[in-house]
C-alpha cells in the first residue's frame, strides 16, 4: 500500500471546509492519512479518540458531505480520487468490497452512495453470504443508504450542527444537535429566513449579556431560538462600561514617548533626611 497521502486545495480551501471547526478539519486530515489506497477507513472511531476529536466532529464531516459512513463502521473519503492518484505498481485494492459496491463516482471523481433500489438490485445478483431482504430495510438502514447527493437535507443538517456547535463553544454548554426539540426550533427560524450569521449574532449578544449571571441557565436552544429570536437579533449590542475599558483599547490611543518618561538628572536634589 502506498504510504504518501496528498490533499487537493479544491477541497480543503472551500468555504464549506474552512467553515468547519478546526477539530473537524483535523479529524478529516487524520482520516485521510489512515485510509487505504481507495479511501476507505476501518478505524475511524480510533482515530477520532486518538486525536481528541468528539462525536460532533465526525457528524459534521458526514453532514457536510466530506465522508460517507457505512453500517459496518467503515467510512470512505468522498473526494479521495480528487486528492490522490496512486501509481498502479504501488496501488493495493481495498479489502472492503461490500462497501465499495455501494458507491458510484461522478464526473468530478466524487464518491456518492448509489440509490437504494439500485444497490439492492446489485446485491441480489451477487453471490454473497449476507442478503438484503426488504424485511430488513428498517428506517435506520434507509438513513444509511440514502444518497448523499440530497443537498437540501445535508445543508440543513450542517447548519443545525454549526448553530449548536457555536452555542456550545461560546456558552460552554454541551447541547446535542440531534435533540428533536433543538432541531425544531432551529428549523423554524431557518424557515423564517434567518441565516447562520443571524444565529451567531443572537448567541454572541446573549452570551455577552447572560454568561456568568443568574440568566446563564437561559443560554439554551429553546430560549435563544424560540419566538423571541428576532427581538434578540435586533437588540442593541451591550456596551462595556468605561471603567472596564483600558485606554489602549481605543483605536486613537497613542502610547507615550519613552523620552518623555526620562528623569532630568539636573532636577534631582538629594534630601539629607532621606536616610
Amino acid at each position: 500500500m502506498a504510504q504518501r497521502r496528498m490533499f487537493s486545495k479544491k477541497i480543503t480551501e472551500t468555504d464549506a471546509f474552512i467553515d468547519m471547526p478546526l477539530s473537524s478539519q483535523a479529524l478529516y486530515f487524520h482520516l485521510n492519512l489512515g485510509a487505504d489506497d481507495e479511501g476507505f477507513v476501518n478505524k475511524a472511531k480510533t482515530i477520532q479518540r486518538t486525536i481528541g476529536a468528539n462525536e460532533d466532529d465526525m457528524k459534521i464531516l458526514i453532514a457536510k458531505g466530506f465522508i460517507i459512513p457505512f453500517e459496518s463502521g467503515i467510512v470512505v473519503i468522498r473526494h479521495w480520487r480528487i486528492h490522490n492518484y496512486i501509481q498502479s505498481d504501488r496501488f493495493q485494492s481495498t479489502l472492503y468490497k461490500k462497501e465499495k459496491e455501494q458507491l458510484e463516482y461522478d464526473e468530478t471523481k466524487t464518491a456518492n452512495l448509489k440509490p437504494l433500489k439500485q444497490y439492492i438490485q446489485n446485491v441480489s445478483k451477487m453471490e454473497t453470504q449476507v442478503r438484503l431482504g426488504k424485511d430488513r430495510l428498517d428506517k435506520g438502514r434507509l438513513d444509511i443508504y440514502s444518497p448523499v447527493s440530497d443537498e437540501t437535507r445535508t445543508a440543513l443538517s450542517a447548519e443545525i450542527i454549526d448553530v449548536v456547535s457555536y452555542l456550545n463553544l461560546k456558552a460552554g454548554t454541551k447541547y446535542k444537535h440531534s435533540t428533536q426539540k433543538t432541531r425544531k426550533h432551529i428549523k423554524a427560524r431557518l424557515n423564517d429566513g434567518f441565516s447562520l450569521e443571524d444565529f451567531k449574532t443572537v448567541i454572541n449578544k446573549k452570551v455577552d449579556e447572560w454568561l456568568n449571571t443568574d440568566m446563564s441557565k437561559y443560554l439554551r436552544p429553546e430560549t435563544l431560538f424560540g419566538t423571541k429570536f428576532e427581538s434578540y437579533l435586533n437588540q442593541p449590542v451591550k456596551q462595556q462600561s468605561k471603567s472596564n475599558v483600558p485606554k489602549w483599547s481605543n483605536p486613537n490611543y497613542k502610547a507615550p514617548d519613552l523620552d518623555d518618561l526620562k528623569v532630568n538628572e539636573s532636577e534631582i536634589k538629594d534630601d539629607p533626611n532621606a536616610f
